[in-house]
């Protein structure tokens, strides 16, 4: 049966609350006046399609929720904001939540249009108990990561293209530009689906970091409808479990040793050794050349773009591997410090990017699904271009898009309502 305008007032007041959205905010994302949001709210004015479709995106929810015949008021919204003491009270962090749930809903929407499943029954999940301490978050982490290599048949190799990885195993990515401390964040939800998103503004070595990062979330913390990732909670023991795995999946402890031996490097000073043979003992000892064995700035520049990891990280890697000591680890990080590893970096014709492709897997997929949807006459012309605004393509640009697909026919632009 049918919700009454009534009925559909209170859910979007609820709605608005979850988010910590004032009736003020509404109405400006609306570009209508405040009493009119209030009207709505109480039922007082009719909800157009249009106006339910913004509010839809405004508030982080599925459309159909709000025409349901139940209404959940504990959503994704609401529960993400409450496992971040300050993460709703943050006004430059909220609005990149709701984009990130609004695109899931969106591309979840569009799959079910097309008769897509997504279901994440062979994704992998890692049964740990939440650490007690940071070197059990330590030791954890590794052992998720070492395992988690040994499943995808990955070898000691360097990780390629870290989103198509990331897609293969059923996990949407994305990148919205948030504020400076959040490094993304992982969300865990039946109509949002497995989603992680990083932060656009990082530096491209930072950014594959990240999507380590929350990929642990994942594997190791699903039981969570989502988390974010901040340099505040950096001594979470569950970041530090997930910074743990994230520093193994990038640069395995086999693979960094093999890669510097290749560079001539990783031996001991002193090496003792005793041949046996049927007649007794042979003893061997060997000493390197003093000074032969320490590493460079040089060699942890090209590791780190060996592995497609910033240098910083490449350095911790290397101290907590023991293939650097506190004092050469302190050297070095004051010369990456002054800027000498992106010179050495250039130099060496290892330029080190500072950003990554801009449009990303998940935006292609989504633009690709919307144009497939409105081929198939699922959405309407003007709904395309809405789903394509979402993601930063304007009306030229969507427009464009459509003459090249063969799909630029014009018709009215009026607003679907999905059904249920």
């Amino acid at each position: 049966m049918p919700i009454d305008q009534v009925e559909l007032g209170r859910r979007v007041r609820q709605a608005r609350e979850a988010c910590g959205l004032t009736q003020g905010e509404v109405a400006e994302k609306l570009r209508v006046s405040r009493p009119t949001v209030v009207q709505m709210e109480q039922g007082k004015r009719a909800i157009t399609g249009l106006e339910l479709h913004q509010l839809a995106y405004l508030l982080g929810r599925d459309i159909r929720d709000f025409l349901a015949h139940d209404f959940a008021e504990d959503d994704v919204v609401r529960v993400l904001f409450r496992s971040q003491d300050d993460a709703g009270e943050d006004d430059a962090i909220k609005p990149a939540l709701r984009d990130c749930i609004a695109l899931g809903h969106e591309l979840t929407n569009l799959e079910d249009l097309l008769g897509m499943s997504r279901g994440c029954t062979s994704m992998a999940a890692y049964s740990l108990a939440v650490p007690s301490s940071k070197w059990e978050a330590i030791q954890g982490g590794a052992r998720a990561a070492r395992e988690e290599r040994r499943r995808l048949g990955l070898g000691s190799a360097p990780l390629g293209d870290l989103v198509a990885l990331l897609e293969a195993q059923g996990v949407r990515t994305g990148m919205v530009s948030m504020p400076a401390e959040v490094s993304g964040l992982m969300i865990s939800h039946p109509r949002v689906g497995l989603f992680v998103v990083i932060n656009r503004d990082h530096p491209a070595a930072r950014q594959r970091f990240s999507w380590c990062h929350e990929y642990a979330h994942v594997l190791l913390d699903r039981d969570s409808v989502g988390l974010i990732s901040r340099e505040s909670e950096r001594n979470n023991l569950r970041e530090v479990r997930a910074n743990s795995f994230s520093a193994s999946l990038l640069m395995p402890e086999e693979g960094v040793r093999q890669l510097i031996s290749g560079l001539g490097k990783g031996t001991a000073s002193r090496v003792h050794a005793e041949i046996f043979d049927e007649a007794g003992v042979v003893p061997v000892d060997s000493r390197t050349e003093p000074g032969s064995q320490d590493l460079q700035l040089y060699d942890v520049v090209q590791m780190a773009h060996f592995f497609g990891a910033s240098v910083l990280s490449a350095l911790y890697r290397l101290r907590n591997l023991k293939l650097l000591s506190e004092a050469e680890f302190e050297r070095l990080k004051t010369l990456d410090g002054e800027g000498k590893s992106r010179k050495m970096a250039e130099l060496l014709g290892l330029p080190l990017r500072d950003s990554i492709d801009d449009i990303g897997e998940f935006h292609r997929r989504y633009l690709g699904l919307a144009l497939e949807a409105l081929r198939r006459e699922k959405i309407s012309h003007a709904k395309f271009l809405e789903l394509a605004d979402r993601v930063g393509v304007n009306r030229p640009e969507a427009e464009s898009l459509l003459e090249s697909a063969g799909l630029d026919s014009e018709e009215p632009e009026s607003v679907l309502l999905p059904e249920g």
